[in-house]
């Protein structure tokens, strides 16, 4: 039996011992001898599972250190497979009814704080749920009935967060701040003849830093909503909250300004290549692709406004020649176009989404108030959800950005 199994089965013995305990209360009476001897029979049970776990955790923990398993590393495939079992939900309830976590939720947020290196202030849950496209539950009557279907609840349209699927770099498990070293310059060839000295050169290197940068959000949440297990709630309570966090790290990727706590996205780097307006013709279309393989970058990828895309999808190539249209089919020259909210109006960015690096030092950090108002008076909780990630291009010049001109 593994480790997430004992831990399962002793949190249905303490779940047990409770039920029994809750059930007396509120009858206004003390437990029978029949629940007393169930309780005491869990009770037993409980304390061997707790005997088990804890004699699995030595066993696992010395494994690890004896195969040399770096406490900051890149998530092992056990630790994957471990954050696809975490519950938000469960997460959220424990909170809210003050009590501590247990099964894979209490696994996977012992791992996610040994790996990180800190403390969580509520409790962390699985970064990759920021990959999720988002919706909400605008109030919890909805999702509540006895023929209800909430896995075809219908919310309202939200931003696609795109940035991710593009292709970054992600650097997880991070603890202190990073220094990446990057070539400059200086290394010298040539040509020559019999005798002759090769060319000397001096090489230079720059580097590419990541720091801890914060990133959260609030939302309200009804309790019952919380406390409901009907079909979809899990799925809906974790793209609320991923959303509040996701939207924030795509914005900043694509276009943070590296101030007030903020990082530095691509449009604010230093080095990009620009051009002075969105191409209209196909001949200058194939300009921006000429920028790109002058520094010899061959994984272009485009990404704009809407407005844009379909001013371009509405462009010939060449004007009344019937020769198609600049934007057809999801692509612009073979390489994919996407269109997202987040990149600013009148931009369209093309370049190798690959030098772009997003550093993560804490996995989404999830705390739950019950307490604050107004979700308070409203019989609701409040949930604030944390994250703490930096991001960094390696070469600017793998990116080339046109800006509309004013009105277009």
């Amino acid at each position: 039996m593994n480790l997430h199994q004992l831990r399962e089965q002793r949190a249905t013995a303490v779940q047990g011992m409770k039920t029994l305990v809750d059930a007396a209360t509120a009858a206004g009476r003390d437990l029978s001898a029949e629940e007393i001897q169930k309780f005491d029979t869990l009770k037993t049970e409980e304390r061997a599972l707790s005997a088990q776990v804890e004699r699995a955790e030595y066993l696992g923990e010395v494994e690890r250190r004896a195969a040399g398993t770096p406490v900051s590393g890149a998530p092992s495939a056990d630790f994957d497979r471990l954050a696809g079992s975490v519950s938000v939900t469960k997460v959220i309830r424990a909170q809210m009814e003050g009590r501590s976590l247990d099964g894979a939720e209490a696994e996977y947020a012992r791992e996610a704080e040994r790996r990180s290196g800190r403390k969580a202030e509520g409790a962390f849950v699985p970064f990759n749920s920021l990959e999720k496209r988002a919706n909400t539950t605008a109030t919890a009557p909805e999702l509540v009935g006895t023929d209800h279907r909430a896995d075809q609840y219908i919310g309202p349209l939200r931003e696609a967060l795109l940035a991710r699927s593009l292709g970054i770099r992600v650097l997880s498990g991070l603890r202190g701040n990073v220094s990446i070293p990057k070539y400059g310059s200086g290394l010298e060839t040539g040509w020559v003849t019999e005798g002759q000295p090769v060319p000397e050169g001096q090489m230079t290197f720059d580097q590419v830093t990541l720091t801890p940068k914060h990133v959260g959000g609030k939302t309200e949440m009804s309790r019952q909503m919380i406390q409901q297990s009907a079909p979809g709630i899990e799925q809906l309570v974790r793209e609320d909250l991923s959303a509040l966090i996701a939207k924030q790290i795509d914005r900043a990727i694509i276009n943070g300004t590296g101030l007030l706590g903020e990082p530095l996205g691509i449009l604010q780097t230093p080095g990009i290549q620009t051009v002075a307006d969105v191409p209209a013709t196909w001949a200058e279309v194939l300009a921006m692709l000429e920028m790109l393989d002058d520094v010899e970058i061959q994984n272009g990828r485009w990404l704009t406004t809407a407005a844009i895309r379909t001013a371009l999808a509405a462009a010939e190539k060449v004007a009344g020649s019937g020769s198609g249209f600049l934007y057809d089919n999801g692509a612009m020259a073979g390489l994919s176009l996407a269109a997202s909210k987040s990149v600013p109006t009148g931009k369209l960015i093309l370049g190798d989404f690959s030098q772009v690096m997003l550093g993560v030092w804490s996995e989404v950090d999830l705390l739950v108030n019950p307490y604050a108002e107004p979700a308070y008076s409203r019989g609701g909780i409040q949930v604030r959800a944390m994250a703490t990630v930096d991001t960094a291009v390696r070469h600017p010049e793998g990116f080339v950005v046109a800006t509309a001109a004013v009105g277009g």
